[in-house]
């Protein structure tokens, strides 16, 4: 698509959920404002968006009074709104957190605990005869009960977002790989010589951006929310190496269709402090389908979703990184166990019968597999909060980077974006 020299006052990158609720509530706000959102792929919310478990989070998990809690118990009733107003097809199919063993259950307790903490609406806390009233066929000895818990089709829900941002006068434009930021020669010219206000379309819109054919378009300001390529993005206005994402895929196993009425809503593990991922959980989706699983692999390549998907710089990016070394150390058996269970996955059986018994091998086959963006500092500590960069020079006045936008991004999106909105206001004067 050729660009033509067009000129936006604001340009956003990454055409996933988070950069297009982002460019729908900038839009909304500043109706006046000229914007693109710009998207390597042919259609939006082909990665991580695309690539989920479709639920709607209620804020469980989340340290009480963290931005992450607060963003998703705000997240989560911001899209039921949104979902009702347009008319997007959801299911609140609650959630139910089980604890198996003896072990578990003052985790259980604690996380029962969080949730009153953060408000979320609705938890019960249940023995284990209660768990048959919401889940027939599962069993444990105590379990936490969401019911705001849901499930949606978050490509779906990513389209829209896009199309309010066009209804309010935004432009997207695919198959715009970005790979270069550049202050225009003609702005730095007019900076060196100190003129002010300069009228010329070179310092009325000083930010080049590239793609891979060399195009570019001309911007006051610009975005970022690159997810699987937000560190690289960064890069390309001097921001630093750090924290650098590591791509995890996770592969799904799919029940047989003749047993998927025995999952009605989401089943979850109680998490084990152990491990750095959550373990193995059931997924009913708005299809009908259910997903059994994710594993946790590291990803050959960044949008990799299979074993052959490889990408030599990416493998050689993710290994080499001092921080990806030390979490392999630390966890060298449970990786290697990820790694069998991925190549045979019936060994992920004896973890799923321990909620649902009446799982048998002929029930499961290889499903669907998403990829983390996960954001890793050098001590190998998976990076929980949000990053915002803007990098080093000239360009770090116009450009900000969202480097992270942890995990549950989806519910968190609505919320996350008025966050955004806020950060981008204050920084670019706007």
């Amino acid at each position: 698509m050729k660009m033509n020299g067009d000129s936006y006052d604001f340009v956003i990158v990454g055409g996933g959920i988070v950069g297009c609720a982002t460019a729908m509530a900038l839009s909304g706000t500043y109706p006046n404002l000229k914007m693109a959102l710009l998207e390597k792929e042919s259609l939006l919310a082909k990665h991580q968006s695309g690539h989920n478990s479709g639920v709607i989070h209620a804020g469980i998990y989340y340290t009480p009074g963290s931005l992450k809690a607060k963003l998703c118990v705000e997240g989560m009733r911001l899209s039921y709104e949104y979902l009702s107003k347009r008319g997007i097809p959801y299911k609140k199919v609650g959630k139910l957190i089980v604890a198996v063993k003896p072990d578990e259950i003052p985790r259980l307790q604690n996380l029962y605990d969080r949730g009153l903490k953060n408000n979320v609406p609705g938890l019960k806390l249940i023995d284990g005869q209660q768990i048959k009233d919401y889940e027939p066929y599962c069993q444990g000895l105590m379990g936490i009960w969401s019911p705001e818990t849901g499930i949606v089709d978050y490509t779906q829900v990513t389209r829209s977002y896009a199309n309010d941002f066009i209804e309010s006068g935004g432009k997207i434009h695919t198959n715009f790989p970005v790979t270069k930021f550049q202050i225009s020669s003609q702005s730095s010219s007019n900076q060196r010589a100190n003129v002010p206000n300069s009228k010329q379309s070179g310092n009325d819109y000083p930010v080049l951006v590239f793609n891979n054919k060399g195009k570019s378009i001309r911007a006051k300001y610009v975005l970022t929310c690159g997810g699987l390529q937000s560190d690289r993005l960064s890069e390309m206005s001097g921001g630093s190496r750090n924290p650098r994402i590591i791509p995890f895929r996770g592969e799904y196993l799919l029940l047989n269709k003749d047993k998927a009425h025995m999952i009605r809503g989401n089943i979850y593990p109680v998490p084990d402090p152990r491990f750095p991922f959550l373990g193995v959980h059931f997924t009913p989706r708005m299809d009908g389908s259910v997903w059994l699983g994710p594993n946790a692999v590291l990803a050959l390549k960044r949008e990799g979703y299979r074993w052959r998907d490889v990408d030599v710089r990416d493998v050689w990016d993710a290994i080499r990184y001092p921080g990806f070394q030390k979490l392999a150390l630390k966890y060298i058996g449970f990786g290697l166990g990820e790694m069998l269970r991925s190549a045979m996955p019936n060994l992920q059986l004896g973890a799923l019968q321990e909620y649902i018994p009446d799982i048998s091998p002929q029930d499961i086959t290889r499903g669907p597999a998403g990829v983390r963006a996960q954001a890793m500092d050098e001590a190998g500590n998976l990076v929980e909060d949000f990053v915002f960069d803007s990098g080093k020079g000239e360009l770090s006045d116009r450009v900000l980077h969202v480097r992270n936008a942890p995990s549950p991004g989806a519910t968190s999106s609505l919320a996350i974006a008025k966050m955004i909105l806020e950060k981008v206001t204050a920084k670019f004067s706007l």
